[in-house]
């Protein structure tokens, strides 16, 4: 696909809304955007973008240098949201074409969208929850609760070589069917417990961490939107669920809802 081309563009982070606190002029906002290049934010009304120029979109088959441009993007968001308060994030490289004045131009047209959904985010964050157990523990608790795993465990013990291979395989089928039944299990009592305090709740592909390493150990992995005025409660939540013997919690937050803003063209 051919690149896009233009000859003056603004790389979009996010957009905020600065009316509660006044104008931007009046919040310190100082930050280095991708490849150190100087991040503003521009206005119009209430409403606030928060760009840098740009000359041409953001791509490299190098994708230690994509990782280090998704970071940046990601800390930018970060500090807009300390500074005014929850953001609306738009994704990596959604860029605006043409000046300050064109960016200016993009709010007032699309200000009622915009104003809508940071209304309906405000004082509103995105809280993660991994879960990891003990497999060894667990797998000890799922031999001693189900009646086929533990056949299948004497039968392999008793068996000849070539028997003891083909039940080993039934074994590790039986014991996937558990662990995958004990983590919808975990996954369900997350959402249940947690619904009375949140506004969205998604489950996340627990294979890899946000950033694709491989060596994640979390069985269960969930995101939610909640209000920030519930974070205490959320704790005491996640406290009972790491109680259980063999499991650890790990909670962070509050992040801008990356996960849960809407989809919008620039």
């Amino acid at each position: 696909m051919a690149e896009p081309t233009f000859e003056e563009g603004r790389y979009l982070y996010c957009v905020v809304e600065s009316a509660d606190e006044g104008t931007v002029d009046d919040i310190e906002f100082s930050e280095a955007g991708i490849e150190g290049d100087p991040v503003s934010v521009v206005e119009h009304g209430d409403l606030g973008a928060v760009v840098q120029p740009c000359d041409s979109p953001f791509d490299s088959d190098d994708l230690g240098t994509v990782r280090e441009w998704l970071l940046t993007h990601q800390s930018v968001v970060d500090a807009a949201g300390e500074a005014f308060g929850t953001p609306l994030p738009f994704r990596f490289d959604t860029i605006l074409k043409g000046d300050d004045d064109a960016v200016s131009a993009w709010l007032a047209d699309q200000s009622e969208t915009l104003a809508s959904h940071l209304d309906e985010l405000a004082g509103h964050w995105e809280y993660r929850v991994g879960v990891a157990w003990d497999d060894d523990r667990v797998r000890d608790e799922l031999e001693s609760n189900d009646a086929e795993l533990a056949d299948l465990r004497e039968r392999i013990d008793d068996a000849t070589e070539g028997t003891a291979f083909l039940l080993e395989k039934q074994y590790d089928n039986r014991l996937r069917d558990l662990r995958q039944a004990r983590k919808d299990d975990l996954t369900n009592r997350l959402r249940d417990d947690l619904d009375p305090l949140v506004s969205a709740f998604e489950t996340m592909d627990s294979t890899g961490d946000v950033l694709g390493s491989e060596t994640n150990e979390e069985v269960v992995q969930v995101a939610f939107l909640a209000h920030e005025e519930n974070e205490d409660e959320i704790g005491r939540v996640l406290d009972d669920v790491a109680s259980e013997p063999g499991v650890e919690i790990r909670f962070t937050g509050p992040w801008p809802p990356y996960s849960f803003a809407p989809e919008l063209d620039a």
